[in-house]
């Protein structure tokens, strides 16, 4: 029994653990770490449901229940709402499959668990591989300038290649050689090469640089 218990774990932590490993290569906060604990601990948990308590007190289903309902908050603090933007919706969604793929390897469902890992790999990656040109993707992008009119030339610059501005801000900081303005704006791009796309946009003004751009 302790060989068969080892074996689900193990798996649940390699199955767990591929999908963070593409969470993590794509510089994901919840990355390798996080995803094979979630599905190592959901499988610990559907162990000690079925042989913790005896055979008398055995009830699965009501422990697979309240890790569902659990993990709902781990990935709740993974999903941000900035300005008119939500991050983390993927990550999220993530951790909620992999939970699901540690109960299934808690249970002994082996070949399910492998084949939901399978799936969800070529949802994230495969498929961000081949459709890459397919809707649009949500970037902030953060420059400073030392001209309030190269900032209305920026914006202008970058609706005229059909890139949408969801928010804006803009921070003026006074220095000793002046005022510089530090502005972050989130936008919507068409995907395939859109960072790319931005930066030798915003290489074609010489008094701006980027701050950030993610």
């Amino acid at each position: 029994m302790i060989l068969d218990i080892t074996f689900r774990l193990v798996a649940a932590m390699f199955l767990g653990g591929a999908i963070g490993i593409e969470r993590e290569f794509r510089s994901k906060d919840a990355g390798f770490r996080t995803h094979f604990l979630v599905a190592l601990g959901s499988a610990l948990f559907t162990v000690v449901s079925q042989y913790g308590f005896g055979i008398d007190l055995k009830d699965s289903s009501r422990v697979a229940a309240q890790v569902v309902s659990g993990i709902g908050f781990l990935g709740a603090g993974t999903i941000i709402f900035q300005k008119n933007m939500v991050r983390g919706l993927t990550t999220a969604a993530g951790l909620w499959v992999t939970a699901a793929i540690g109960l299934a390897c808690g249970t002994g469902l082996f070949a399910v668990a492998a084949i939901t890992t399978g799936l969800v790999l070529i949802g994230l990656e495969s498929l961000h591989t081949l459709l890459p040109q397919l809707g649009k993707a949500a970037v902030q992008l953060g420059f400073t300038t030392e001209s309030k009119k190269t900032v209305s030339e920026v914006l202008n610059r970058l609706k005229q290649e059909d890139i949408s501005i969801s928010s804006f801000e803009m921070k003026i900081r006074s220095t000793k050689y002046g005022e510089v303005f530090d502005v972050t704006a989130d936008i919507r791009i068409k995907r395939g090469g859109h960072n790319e796309r931005i930066l030798n946009l915003i290489n074609e003004f010489d008094d701006v640089t980027i701050s950030h751009l993610e």
